[in-house]
């Protein structure tokens, strides 16, 4: 049976702030025929200062009237949002996701809302705290790696696995966090629960920029599953990386890419998610299993396509064949032709019609 890999639309903050639209991409995500849907869940005050700037993105497509700060806080979703929102992905049949940027953010999606899967962002690679608070809670991760090295994605692996199992100090050293990096039976278990996404932190992110032979890198460096966070214009890419050995994919959904927002004109539309979600489980169909080993379906194309060896003009019982009356033509239901060579020389058992093939 052929691989299935976890599709992510990724909602984020593509609702505005408003709930029924928040829920209208929850239907969306679900008739493309994602697996999940992802949000984003933080409150603004706890993320961001009034002196942080915006992305260049996002100057691009919210202006500078207002601060970042400003942005995020009409974006929010309020804690009963995201219980509705969840309920909704339940009715609807889809796994709701969402992406805490804050601890306490992390604590309600668990503990309230329920969630099975933590998220986290390319931009909290290096947020150690946060790491440590969701890896406590011992759910499995998947963990965007944009804008990271090798180096910073193993720091966090180490923060994430002293979570998991290095108990409840208060205050670890870095020094822990890469000694439980030396026991193997630890990433055994980090196989088991954390996912890498590779990714380029750009919206929308252009093709030479986005180094799908970094996702290998990241599975031959740890070992753990990989996936890719597509910020790419299209659907091509993310079937790319499917191909790659991508397990998870993550994309963008947007309701209309010219809704104002940050993130809407990297974003794909419903019908473009149902059409990569397509394409991706042609991709995973077609892998197959690696064998070199003729499909059931071409088995009757032998005959068609192959050639057999025949006599070119009439040969007598007894006469030798010869490259003058010993060829190859179609169809291939007798001796193939890499027998040709045996064949020269040799006498004929019986009488040939010219173009008759021959026989064993």
């Amino acid at each position: 049976m052929h691989r299935k890999t976890l599709i992510i639309a990724e909602a984020g903050v593509n609702h505005n702030g408003d709930r029924a639209r928040a829920l209208a991409l929850v239907e969306a995500a679900a008739r493309a025929g994602a697996d999940v849907v992802k949000f984003q869940s933080f409150r603004a005050d706890k993320l961001a200062t009034a002196e942080a700037a915006k992305a260049s993105y996002q100057q691009a497509t919210t202006g500078n009237a207002q601060s970042q700060l400003d942005m995020l806080r009409a974006l929010e979703l309020s804690a009963d949002d995201e219980e509705q929102i969840a309920a909704a992905c339940a009715a609807s049949a889809i796994t709701y996701m969402s992406t805490p940027f804050d601890a306490d953010s992390a604590t309600h999606l668990v503990r309230r809302v329920g969630v099975s899967t933590l998220k986290v962002g390319s931009g909290d690679l290096t947020n150690g705290p946060l790491l440590l608070h969701l890896a406590r809670f011992r759910l499995p991760i998947i963990l965007s790696t944009g804008m990271g090295t090798l180096a910073e994605v193993e720091q966090a692996l180490g923060v994430i696995a002293f979570g998991y199992f290095g108990g409840a100090m208060a205050k670890p050293a870095p020094a822990d966090f890469a000694n439980l990096l030396l026991d193997r039976a630890i990433w055994t278990e980090l196989r088991a629960k954390v996912t890498l996404l590779h990714c380029t932190t750009e919206y929308p992110a252009d093709p030479q920029s986005i180094n799908l032979r970094a996702m290998a890198t990241l599975r031959d460096a740890f070992g753990l599953p990989v996936g890719f966070s597509d910020h790419s214009r299209g659907i091509h890419i993310a079937a790319a990386a499917v191909a790659l050995g991508a397990t998870v994919i993550e994309k963008h959904l947007t309701l209309d890419r010219n809704l104002p927002g940050p993130d809407h004109r990297a974003s794909i539309e419903p019908d473009e998610m149902a059409a990569m979600i397509a394409s991706i489980r042609d991709v995973e169909v077609a892998l197959g299993d690696g064998r070199k080993v003729p499909a059931p379906e071409e088995i009757p194309n032998r005959a068609v396509a192959r050639r057999s060896l025949v006599a070119l003009c009439p040969v007598s019982a007894g006469e030798r064949f010869t490259e003058s009356n010993l060829g190859v033509k179609r169809p291939g239901n007798g001796i193939p032709p890499i027998e040709y060579w045996n064949y020269l020389g040799k006498t004929a058992g019986r009488d040939y019609a010219a173009n008759e093939a021959l026989e064993p």
